[in-house]
């Protein structure tokens, strides 16, 4: 599925491929309260998770898979 845009963040869902990791960094560069939903988050690319984790936006919701969710919590 990819990414879908909208107004108060971009929803992460199926397979998020390296094709989607450029267009995500300049989306959430624009916002300006930047947030991600990756509760239907199957599988993303390595690119879309350094980008995630870049730029650190505000998660939604987490996905489901373990690593993923942790790997993404904010820094303490």
């Amino acid at each position: 599925m990819g990414i879908r845009y909208l107004k108060k963040h971009a929803a992460l869902e199926g397979v998020v491929s390296v094709d989607d990791a450029e267009a995500l960094a300049q989306w959430l560069q624009k916002q300006p309260r930047p947030a991600v939903h990756l509760g239907k988050c199957q599988h993303l690319h390595a690119a879309v998770l350094q980008v995630l984790l870049a730029l650190r936006p505000h998660v939604a919701a987490a996905p489901p898979d373990p690593w993923l969710a942790q790997a993404l919590q904010p820094a303490r």
